[in-house]
């Protein structure tokens, strides 16, 4: 369409980027308070930004209100298409009654609360974050430890931590693969400073969650777990990245966090159990009384879903699936925009094709029961998808519109501080969009020709979008939005957003003054 973007409306770049936080900070406000439902609060956003996008970006109101529907779009295919498909195989594990097995599983490895957390929400979830993303690892992982006995809150609250630093690993690399592009530089060299912005944050998770559920003394009494964990994460993301790029370091730094525990749960146990309420005792000696058949009859949605997922990502089955892909043009938008409605080649079909496939594994369940539990999981869905279509709606408004540019232009006009800055632009980015690879569409060119202009490492602040971007994602309205859904909490994405702020900004400023650092090194 005939109009250009402006990104400095009031003639004062402070001013304009200010402009342009106003519904973020309404969100932000309305989440807090906790007494507004979260699909109302986006609303008021997405209402709050439509306004100024026309009344001061000078935005046409037919190209904001296309825009709006862009995001929301966007919203329904692939994101509710991928939490529907994931949603649906817990629902078919728990109505199958194999979810109890599972259950009776992890209780004879351990009846550790503790390590049960680690062992879902941290190792569980780094693998199910590099193979899919996209709110996956959450969905799935929160209703485990829900149906494990969790607090719901809490449950979800531990799951959106721990999906941090796995996601710049996201998907086979996804975003890392994003940033390459949208900035013009090499990815191998984009995912090896990544590697060393994170190593940290993955070294450390496990003992933060640990701290988080039961605090220090506690958390003292499984070091040997934290350990490991954290040294599997971190060394094979640092490894993997430098050696092999980073499409495979999600996948492979998962499956070595998820074996590093799994064998340390199986020969060692701490001296005393811990349980909710701080109550203490003596570790489970007992194993669950299963044959292997049985052990993966029960986890065979989970291992498909794994595989299907994998399967999705490889060369082959991306050029097979190739000539299925349809893009459709969306009007009103300035620039050429495509909604990419590619559902051969979706991770949420990869997952819908696993839960197809346990229909006829899983037994007690046939094709009536799994159609219930669709019918059930998009039930539970009513109140978290308008949600998320909002937010994206949003997201889509203020990205087209150019406010968010004002924002990252205030913080490339930082100087010598940049360095500290950049990673807080991808944590903006992300609590905008929802996901890391859009967050690094949206802002790594940017990036780049500040880096560029400053006499920076290019690579090393593109990298910066994404490892900020991963401190974001805890407390992206989308997230919350797939956590609540995942725990039975609809409506309650302010109690999270107020649980995970904190945690979030921490991550934040730990992630800025490590890349301060490597700036002086690179």
């Amino acid at each position: 369409m005939q109009w250009t973007q402006t990104f400095d409306p009031f003639s004062s770049p402070a001013f304009s980027a200010l402009i342009a936080t106003v519904p973020l900070l309404v969100l932000f406000v309305f989440l807090a308070a906790g007494r507004v439902k979260g699909w109302i609060a986006a609303l008021c956003s997405a209402g709050v930004s439509l306004a100024i996008a026309v009344a001061f970006w000078r935005m046409p109101a037919a190209g904001a209100l296309s825009a709006a529907l862009f995001g929301s779009a966007f919203a329904l295919f692939p994101i509710i298409w991928i939490l529907i498909a994931a949603l649906w195989i817990y629902h078919l594990s728990v109505d199958s009654g194999q979810f109890e097995r599972i259950k009776a599983m992890l209780g004879g490895m351990t009846n550790d609360r503790r390590l049960q957390a680690l062992f879902i929400a941290f190792a569980f979830g780094s693998f199910l974050e590099g193979t899919a993303g996209f709110g996956v690892p959450v969905a799935i992982t929160s209703a485990m430890l829900v149906g494990l006995g969790f607090d719901p809150i809490l449950a979800a609250t531990l799951c959106l931590l721990a999906n941090s630093s796995p996601v710049a690993f996201a998907a086979a690399g996804v975003p890392i693969t994003v940033a390459a592009q949208a900035s013009g530089l090499d990815p191998l060299e984009i995912g090896s400073f990544v590697a060393l912005q994170l190593p940290l944050l993955s070294l450390f998770m496990p003992l933060w969650l640990s701290v988080f559920l039961c605090g220090w003394k506690r958390s003292l009494e499984i070091l040997p777990a934290i350990l490991v964990g954290g040294l599997c994460l971190a060394l094979t993301q640092l490894i993997v990245s430098m050696t092999l790029g980073p499409w495979s370091t999600g996948v492979v730094s998962g499956l070595a966090t998820v074996a590093g525990l799994g064998i340390l749960m199986r020969f060692w146990k701490p001296k005393r159990s811990w349980d909710f309420g701080d109550r203490i005792a003596a570790p489970t000696e007992r194993r669950a009384d299963f044959t292997f058949a049985e052990a993966l009859r029960a986890w065979s949605p989970y291992l498909l879903t794994s595989i299907f997922v994998l399967l999705w990502s490889t060369p082959f089955i991306k050029n097979l699936l190739k000539p299925t892909a349809f893009r459709l043009a969306w009007p009103l938008l300035p620039g050429p925009v495509f909604l990419d409605l590619s559902v051969l080649s979706s991770s949420g079909t990869a997952i819908f094709a696993a839960g197809l496939l346990s229909v006829f594994i899983l037994p007690d369940l046939g094709p009536r029961k799994a159609l219930a539990a669709l019918g059930k999981t998009i039930g539970d869905l009513r109140f978290t998808i308008p949600t998320v279509c909002l937010v994206m709606a949003n997201a889509s408004v203020m990205n087209h519109s150019g406010m968010s540019t004002s924002i990252a232009l205030l913080l490339a006009g930082t100087g010598p501080l940049f360095p500290l800055f950049a990673p807080l632009l991808g944590w903006i980015g992300v609590v905008l969009t929802g996901s890391d690879t859009s967050s690094n569409a949206l802002f790594c060119s940017l990036q780049r020709t500040t880096a560029d202009r400053l006499g920076l490492n290019p690579s090393l602040m593109v990298a910066a979008n994404t490892s900020g971007g991963v401190a974001g994602k805890m407390i992206s309205p989308q997230s919350l939005s797939v956590a609540t859904a995942s725990s039975g909490l609809a409506g309650r994405e302010g109690t999270l957003f107020r649980a995970a702020f904190p945690h979030s900004i921490a991550m934040a400023l730990m992630i800025s003054l490590i890349n301060l650092g490597l700036s002086f090194l690179f």
